[in-house]
């Protein structure tokens, strides 16, 4: 039975089954109009958002990571724009993501562990007016998210500055290949390969092969095709 101050439309946007039928039968119960969005009948983000504007929901209960469609973000701030209420549920436990997401417009974030208790209550102060999130909470996790995008704009500047080929060697980094495959792979010697790999840690400013492939991975970055033979 729904309880006084339930009620509204809700659209639901979750790729677990299990999870997104538990959300619609808890939601129903208490009154709510809910709507299935399934991000996996879409292709591209923008189909998503225009089928939940369609919808016209007060509210949208967002996963943060949507097989086939990767990290849902970008859909917070047109949704918000538009007047609809976003609250992300995520199985990431990621301050910095987190803080992103709150950047962007949304209410508030939900770990998937949360309890259906907790996750009802917040759709209820979210849809009564009353907040979810204190206002030092939300700003500690912009700032985590703040601090990482500074960090990997400082990551992306030191990338610029790789030449051609020790781009091509970064790149078998990333794929798992040591230096005597490198060697093989771009006809020089092993010699030359561990001076170029020299070059790319410091560039980077990392102290191994490991944090250099961490380092771009976690920008991600991409050195094109390794076929490419230009020199450095």
């Amino acid at each position: 039975m729904a309880g006084p101050g339930d009620g509204g439309r809700v659209a639901l946007v979750e790729d677990h089954q299990l999870f997104a039928e538990s959300l619609e039968l808890a939601l129903s119960l208490r009154g709510h109009d809910v709507v299935r969005v399934l991000p996996q009948e879409v292709t591209y983000l923008g189909t998503l958002l225009e089928r939940l504007k369609k919808v016209s929901p007060q509210l949208v209960l967002l996963d943060l990571d949507l097989a086939g469609l990767g990290d849902s973000t970008a859909l917070i701030g047109p949704l918000s724009a538009a007047g609809i209420h976003v609250v992300v549920v995520t199985g990431s436990a990621d301050e910095a993501r987190w803080g992103r997401c709150l950047a962007a417009g949304a209410r508030t974030v939900l770990p998937k562990s949360s309890s259906l208790a907790e996750i009802m209550g917040v759709v209820r102060r979210v849809l009564t007016g009353f907040p979810v999130m204190t206002k030092e909470t939300r700003e500690a996790l912009v700032a985590r998210w703040s601090d990482r995008a500074a960090d990997e704009g400082d990551t992306l500047d030191r990338l610029e500055k790789l030449t051609p080929r020790e781009r091509v060697v970064l790149g078998h980094l990333m794929a798992g290949r040591a230096v005597a495959e490198i060697a093989a792979v771009e006809m020089l010697s092993p010699a030359t390969v561990r001076t170029q790999v020299k070059s790319v840690l410091a560039k980077l400013e990392v102290s191994s092969q490991l944090a250099a492939v961490g380092a771009a991975h976690r920008v991600g970055w991409g050195a094109g095709e390794t076929d490419q033979r230009k020199g450095a």
